[in-house]
This record gives structure tokens, sequence and C-alpha cells, in this order.
């Protein structure tokens, strides 16, 4: 490519630069769900076909966030790149600034507020290219002007984004405080302390508890919404007999609880890792709907994110009496983490969370299945989704060597809520041995096993199966995680050396 060339096709990647940063700040500033690169990329969520979006969670985990971002860069800026090119490339770069504000305007909670944001950024992107196109009366300076004022103007786009993330309208405040309000308050249901034999850590499984930054994460929010705990307002409505509007401090002058649980994602393939346990503060969801009054006939209570996000979850289920469903504002001694909902989420025991668990809750409706559909069942998957007794190996990892001699086995279990009563373990394909269960905590949480086995040298495979506390064994049969969890027995197959 000339250096003509170059510089033409820089000047297209600079003013795309300045838009997006142009956009990212403006929206951090004044509204930050409307920043226009993210909009794109949640209308490319949004509208994703079902297999590419389980292509993308299958491949890439809890990296497909990233990757979609760095997807579009590149899409987007080889767009600029040939827009610098072109005779008439004002005209690809406007296209580009209408796409972000179709994206915008297409949000699920669009507001006129909106709209500034991808308006700046694309008047941002059109002055910078149509400035840098002008032909300047002498030749013989103008690519040295031009190369400074590209490099300028990159500069500044870079610190633009950059100074929309520090941009956090005292949000980090808001969870200090909450985590400091926490520790003070009473409890009317403390959570029982973890005792020392509920994990087998030194044997290779989790501990009982996760930490909060491993606690794993699947959601479809490019930008973990910003909202302080003195701003957030809570709305109950629909088929009740009286309708309630929540503030922060009118959720915590209820009784909170402490309740330790596990959360599945639906998504976990046969012995995957979407899963984690915590002990979460909040207050007891069942008892907020009774103080509502629940209506007959209302069998799904259809709740919204404050980014439009929304999950069914039956009613029936909730109203459970020893169900345990919460409104959870603090995780592990904390208030909730950002990127886990900050400052209110719902945490229903025993489903999946695609049909349980709602970040950064702003509305519930109590409605029918027949009336609305939520996020989720839109695409395919069901609409109830009670968590399958499912079992995990830990150790020895797949494809690992170990030593010859005794061979720990060791993984984790789990039947949500009602808990474990036996795993069993087989090796090579013969028989069923009963293995080892750790201490139980309660049905609403994992259970982790162990096996010891003496095997020769050479290749050998670990087969799991699990029986809940009812007496329901695990099921052989192999199930895709669409469209209500996955099953199977998981296998193992490592070496002894």
């Amino acid at each position: 490519m000339s250096t003509n060339r170059a510089v033409a096709a820089a000047t297209g990647i600079v003013s795309v630069l300045a838009a997006i940063s142009s956009g990212q700040l403006v929206a951090a500033l004044i509204a930050p769900g409307s920043s226009p690169f993210l909009a794109v990329g949640d209308t490319v969520i949004r509208f994703s076909p079902q297999f590419l979006t389980e292509f993308a969670k299958t491949t890439f985990g809890t990296a497909d966030k990233p990757v979609l971002l760095t997807g579009m860069a590149v899409v987007i800026l080889l767009l600029a790149a040939v827009a610098g090119l072109l005779r008439r490339g004002v005209v690809l770069i406007v296209a580009l600034g209408l796409a972000g504000i179709a994206a915008v305007v297409g949000a699920p909670t669009f507001g006129p507020v909106d709209l500034v944001a991808p308006v700046v950024a694309l008047l941002v992107g059109v002055a910078v290219f149509v400035g840098f196109r002008r032909p300047a009366r002498q030749d013989h300076t103008r690519r040295a002007v031009l190369l400074g004022g590209l490099a300028a103007v990159a500069v500044l786009s870079v610190a633009a984004g950059a100074g929309s993330l520090l941009v956090g309208g005292g949000y980090a405040e808001s969870r200090d405080r909450v985590t400091r309000r926490l520790a003070a308050a009473l409890r009317t249901e403390r959570a029982p302390a973890i005792p020392a034999g509920a994990d087998f850590a030194a044997a290779g499984t989790p501990t009982f508890v996760t930490p909060n930054a491993d606690f794993y994460r699947i959601d479809v929010a490019l930008r973990v919404p910003e909202v302080r705990a003195e701003d957030w307002s809570l709305r109950l409505h629909g088929l009740v007999e009286r309708e309630l509007t929540l503030t922060f401090d009118d959720l915590l002058a209820r009784p909170l609880v402490d309740r330790t649980i596990t959360m599945t994602c639906v998504s976990n393939p046969v012995g995957g890792d979407l899963i984690s346990t915590a002990t979460f503060t909040g207050v007891d969801l069942r008892s907020l709907l009774l103080d509502a009054g629940v209506r007959p006939g209302a069998d799904q209570i259809f709740a919204t994110s404050v980014d439009g996000w929304t999950a069914g979850t039956p009613t029936d289920v909730v109203l459970e009496p020893d169900r345990g469903a919460l409104l959870a504002v603090g995780m592990n001694g904390e208030a909730l983490p950002p990127e886990h909902g900050f400052p209110v989420r719902m945490v229903v025991p025993g489903l999946y969370g695609y049909v349980s668990a709602t970040k950064w809750l702003v509305d519930l409706e109590l409605t029918t299945f027949d009336a609305r559909r939520a996020y989720w069942l839109e695409r395919g998957w069901a609409q109830r989704a009670p968590i399958k007794t499912q079992s995990r190996i830990d150790a020895p990892r797949g494809f690992a060597t170990v030593p010859a001699g005794p061979v720990r086995c060791a993984g984790i279990a789990w039947s949500q809520p009602v808990g474990i009563g036996r795993v069993e373990v087989r090796m090579d394909g013969g028989p069923w041995r009963e293995a080892t269960l750790s201490t139980a905590v309660n049905g609403r949480t994992w259970r982790m096993w162990t096996a010891d086995f003496d095997l020769p040298a050479g290749s050998h495979t670990v087969q799991v199966r699990a029986t809940d506390a009812a007496g329901n064994v695990q099921t052989e049969q192999r199930a895709d995680p669409i469209p209500d969890g996955a099953s199977g027995w998981p296998a193992t197959i490592f070496t002894v050396a």
C-alpha cells in the first residue's frame, strides 16, 4: 500500500476511533446504557440465532463477551479503513454512525436521553473524517500536518475511551456503604457455619464456598450496569392485591437472612464448571410476595433487569415454604459484586439461573406464562427448569498422569434443593462402588465425594453417578444443555505410570 493510501486508511480508522470513544465518554456521563458500540454488541446478542449463541458459550465460555467485542472492533476498523480509501467514504462513516443510533434506539430500555451519545459519536466521526480529508493548500506540508493531526486525535480518542471507564458516579462508594450496613445489620436467619468436613479440597475438589472472584458468571451484559443502591427501586406489580414500590432502604428494613446456596447454569455441560456456592444475604422473596398478595392464576414471576433482560420464574416454586428464594443484597460477607448483580438480584434455589437469578433487578411482575415470554424462553429454552441431579470428576484431571499405587478420585455432586444422598464410582466399566461423602450442609448446596482405587499401570477411565436424597439416580442418558440442562454420567480418562 502506498503512503498516500496508508494515510487515507488511517484517516478512516482514526475517525471511527474518535466516534467510538466520544460515544463511550458521553454515555458514561449521562446515560451509561447508551454507548453505541456496546448497543451494537447487545443487538448482535439479541438477534443471534440460537445455534450461534450456544457455539459461542461452549467454545469461548466466560470469554464470549471479550471475543464478541474484539471481533466487532476488528470488523468496524476494517470498514473504517475502507471508508478512508473510498472517494465518498464519508457515506460509509455516516452509515456506521446510523447503525449505532439504530442499535441504541432498538434497545429494550431506550429513552430520549439515550440519543445524545450516538448522535455525538456520529457528528464527531464525520467531522474528523471530513476535516482530515479536506485538501491542504501546500501539498509538501499536507502529509506531515495530516499525520500529526491523526496521531493527536488517536491519542485523544484513547484518552476519552479510558476516561469513560473512570466515570462511576459514586458507584464504588455505594457498594462500600452497603457492605458496612450489612456487617452491622441484624439477621432473623443465620446460615450455619460450614463444617470442617464439607469439602475435600486437599483431594482436588473446590472449597465448599466459592470466593466471589471465582464465582462463575454467565449473562448477556456487555457492560456491567452501574446502579447505586441509593438510586435503586423495585416495582412489584401485576396480579397482586397490593402493588409495592421499594427503595433499597425499604428492602433493608425488612428481616434479613443468610442462606448458603449452590447456583448452577443451564449451559453447564456434563462435567462442566458453571456451578458455584456462596452465602447470600437478602430478603425472603416468599414473604414479600405474601405481603403483596398473589392473585389466583399468577403462575409466573416476570423479572426484569435494569438493562432490559428478563426471566420468568414459576410462582408456585418461589411460594414453597422451604424453598428459600431470596432478593439478595450480599454475597459472602459483602455487598453483591458488580458483575453479580449489585445492588439487588434474585436467587431461587433448585432452578437453573436463566429462570431464577435475575441480576440488577428492578421490576417484578406477577403474570402468566401465556401473557409474557422471557428472554431465553423466546429462544427455545424450557419454561420450567428444575436443576437435574448431576456429578463431576475433579481429580484426576482428564488425560493426567498419576503415579502408581493408590489413586484417589474426587469430585462434586448436586441436586438442589433436595440434596445428595449417595455417590457411586466405577473404574474401567467395573462394578459401582459407593464413594465417601463430605459432611452435608443443606439440600440447596453441592456435596463432595472421594473414592480410592489400587490401579495397575496404563490407561484408566473413571465414571461417576449421583443419587439425590429422595432416592432418584442420576440418569445415564446424555442430553445437551438445550432446552433444560445437560445430563449423563461424566467420565475421565487418565494414565497411571
